[in-house]
């Protein structure tokens, strides 16, 4: 093999037909005869559904069908767990999942209760208007604190406390550390709800073939082959009748894994219903309102440390807002609970979580995944035993990470994969050293920021360190294939949502194969082409399918070599594969195309003498014996406006550690975009809810996602600690960006205005955020 294409910076394959516009998503799906959905959602967050009429939206112009829970038979019935809580001890759970259609009780403003099918969308809104739903107001579940106290009214009658599940970890005894500290701080912190927002909202296309007993299915989906598998079992139909495509995505970031959503389920079983193809796009109003959301945790934390400022333990209970269902188990609380240590070699740790049901949208992961609640209180915890120690932040950081000796560590927790969480590797003290090298910290402290504070104005530095767990099983799979022509595709289960998978898994495929990854086409989530795997999740579509590529692809080189070393008369350690040829090395005109060695592998006459499968082709699969753990630290420059509380980010810094890298363009894209979405969850997105579960803020005008203006160049280093757990040494990167911003700008904007002593307990910020801050400050004694 003379080329080398892991590890470099190809610029992405994908991307010409994205920027002609000649990339398909599921809105440019077309398809003759039709027909459009429209639903009525309730505007109640918790009521009693008494009745639906929908005699006048039948009658209404291009209609074809209206139904509601009592026209779906059988299929009325709640969706499936889709992660199982893992085997914790003492640990409670009550399951309660969604239904297609709300019959009886509406549990959020938003849930579904009638479908409407007609001519064109505009119809179709035009009828469901004219849909009279009675619903009988109950008083709604919205505050966290309030539902944990037992009174009130119940999301689900049969569930008391409004309590989804309880779950009890812990490692070592804090309480008798606790006993022996210098000191403890403890502090209540609060992380608010948040959207996804992605470009594309969600969306639905099938087409049934009555003739062929046949489901198609187009659908924004991270998970097509979890869909495909369902909606056969849904519908009784073997899974070989139903085909899912998950064309491009624009933007995914979690809150598109869930299956099933009500739309998911109710568009193919109305285009089987109606025999016509049938679409649903969902606009941005129903994103806010329909599409699952993520963030909502109140926290009661405590940590004890020596006069050194050394950790002794940390004691942290919280509330976890689960929303009116929860299909995705304890994902989420789980994060928290099990990313809270961090980089910090915590030997004492007790935590307890309580997950609740709210009248309020489901909650689901979205990018960080509740590892952002759990950083945050570990880096405040920090900086407020920094703080009451004299102790500079970034010193009490160094103090307490993890040595690289110690490493695999064992933390003794039951983490989200069902697995005790191990930090397979890392190396931390080099990601903070080069942190604080490259924001210039100890100048700025020395230096920068005496001068600031003469001039008056309010600048501050922050450091903040986080790990971020990736590649979590259980398995993906690839198949790679040589064509008679020369060509190679590559096909695995795994969707994508913009994370470059068609260069870096080609880069893959590539390296094996002594060609370039431009030749290399690459599929990606279609339940025809690829028939196994479970989805693009948890920063692991690289580390667990791109594993699983490597082997395929090595399996194909394998046999490339084997029928070649026959053709050319060679030993198969002398041969080599370099411009899709395999030649004799030092004789390169002794060589045969990797077309004709495919041809060969097919014999249409003779004896077939290569082994026992036909076709230049190999499928493999991968499944990790548990994930694997990224790290890094974050640094910024920011300043506070005095007049108007604004920000500004001067500088931004990232260090990250994410094994061996497949592309560092398509990382460092990965990771701009993670930063970017973090600076939104940390001062500019929040969920206004009011105490009857109505959402106030469900548009683009009033809820607040950053800009290019707001987004800051970043200066991004890359330190490579290989992975232990897989062959191909790689980590996940997918979601590292976002998670430690938040705690960043806490501890940045507090160093920016020390003198007005304001200490930052919750997020998200904004400027109102700081000013009532400042004002309580400024009225304390």
């Amino acid at each position: 093999m003379t080329t080398r294409t892991f590890g470099q910076r190809i610029r992405r394959n994908e991307d010409p037909v994205l920027l002609q516009g000649q990339a398909l998503f599921t809105d440019d799906v077309q398809l003759p005869d039709m027909l459009h959905v429209a639903f009525l959602r309730s505007d109640q967050a918790h009521g009693r559904l008494l009745s639906v009429e929908v005699a006048a939206a039948r009658q209404s112009p291009g209609v074809q069908a209206v139904y509601t829970a009592d026209d779906l038979g059988d299929l009325w019935q709640p969706g499936p767990l889709l992660v199982p809580p893992p085997p914790i001890p003492d640990m409670k759970f009550q399951a309660r999942c969604q239904v297609p259609l709300a019959r009886h009780k509406v549990r959020y403003a938003g849930e579904p209760i009638a479908m409407v099918v007609a001519a064109d969308r505009y119809l179709a809104e035009d009828a469901a208007a004219l849909i009279e739903a009675d619903i009988e107001p109950l008083d709604p579940v919205t505050d966290l604190e309030a539902a944990h106290q037992g009174v009130g009214p119940l999301v689900h009658d049969d569930v008391p406390f409004n309590c989804n599940a309880q779950v009890k970890q812990h490692k070592g005894n804090y309480r008798r550390i606790r006993d022996q500290a210098h000191g403890v701080v403890r502090r209540k912190f609060v992380y608010h709800h948040g959207a996804a927002c992605a470009l594309e909202n969600r969306g639905v296309v099938a087409q049934w073939d009555v003739r062929a007993a046949h489901l198609t299915v187009w659908d924004t989906t991270q998970a097509p082959i979890p869909i495909r598998s369902g909606l056969a079992a849904l519908f009784d139909l073997a899974e070989y009748q139903v085909r899912v495509i998950a064309p491009f995505i624009g933007g995914g970031f979690g809150p598109k894994i869930m299956m099933f959503y009500p739309e998911e389920i109710l568009v193919p079983w109305a285009a089987m219903q109606l025999e016509r193809p049938i679409k649903w796009i969902e606009d941005r109003h129903e994103n806010f309102h329909a599409t699952t959301q993520e963030r909502g945790q109140v926290h009661w934390a405590e940590m004890a440390f020596d006069r050194e400022g050394r950790i002794l333990g940390v004691r942290d209970t919280f509330l976890h807002d689960a929303g009116a269902y929860a299909p995705y188990g304890l994902t989420v609380p789980l994060n928290s609970q099990c990313t809270l240590p961090g980089c910090y070699d915590l030997e004492h740790y007790e935590s307890e979580f309580i997950s609740l049901y709210t009248n309020l949208p489901i909650v689901t992961p979205y990018r960080g995944a509740g590892r952002q609640h759990g950083i945050f209180v570990m880096e405040r915890l920090i900086d407020l035993a920094a703080r009451e120690l004299a102790l500079d932040p970034a010193a009490m950081r160094r103090r307490n990470l993890i040595p690289p000796a110690r490493f695999p560590y064992h933390q003794d927790l039951i983490y989200q994969d069902f697995e005790p969480l191990i930090y397979d590797s890392g190396d931390y003290e080099p990601c903070l050293d080069k942190a604080l090298e490259a924001i210039g910290y100890d100048h700025f402290l020395q230096q920068a920021q005496p001068r600031y504070r003469r001039e008056g104005r309010w600048v501050g530095i922050g450091v903040v360190t986080y790990v971020e767990g990736t590649g979590i099983g259980p398995y993906e799979g690839a198949q790679v294939g040589v064509e008679t022509s020369g060509r190679i595709h590559m096909a695995t289960g795994v969707g994508t949502q913009g994370q470059g998978h068609f260069t870096s898994f080609a880069q893959i495929v590539a390296d094996q194969l002594g060609v370039s990854p431009a030749d290399v086409k690459v599929t990606t989530g279609d339940t025809n082409l690829f028939s196994w795997g479970a989805g693009t999740f948890a920063s692991r579509g690289a580390v667990v399918a791109g594993n699983a590529i490597q082997q395929a692809a090595s399996a194909v080189r394998g046999k490339a070599l084997h029928i070649a070393s026959d053709l050319l008369e060679a030993r198969e350690e002398d041969l080599e594969l370099a411009d899709g040829y395999v030649q004799v090395q030092g004789t390169p005109a002794a060589r045969i195309s990797l077309g004709e060695i495919a041809a060969a592998s097919n014999p249409m006459r003779g004896v077939a003498k290569y082994g026992s499968t036909p076709g230049l082709e190999a499928t493999a699969y991968y499944g990790p014996a548990r994930g694997t753990t990224a790290n890094g630290v974050h640094a910024m420059i920011v300043e506070v406006d005095r007049d108007t509380y604004d920000l500004t980010i001067h500088r931004y810094v990232v260090v990250h550690d994410c094994g061996t890298v497949i592309n560092p363009l398509i990382l460092e894209g990965q990771i701009r975009g993670g930063v970017a979405q973090g600076i939104g969850n940390a001062f500019y997105e929040d969920l206004h809810f009011d105490d009857q579960g109505q959402l106030f803020n469900a548009s683009f005008m009033d809820y607040l996602l950053p800009t290019a203006t707001e987004i800051p160049p970043l200066e991004i280093h890359h330190l490579v600690t290989p992975a232990t757990e897989n062959p191909l040494g790689i980590k996940g990167a997918g979601e590292a960006g976002a998670i430690p911003v938040g705690a960043l700008f806490a501890q940045a904007i507090e160093n920016a205005m020390a003198d007005t002593g304001i200490e930052i307990l919750s997020i998200p910020l904004s400027p109102n955020a700081l000013h009532a801050l400042h004002a309580a400050a400024l009225a304390v004694p």
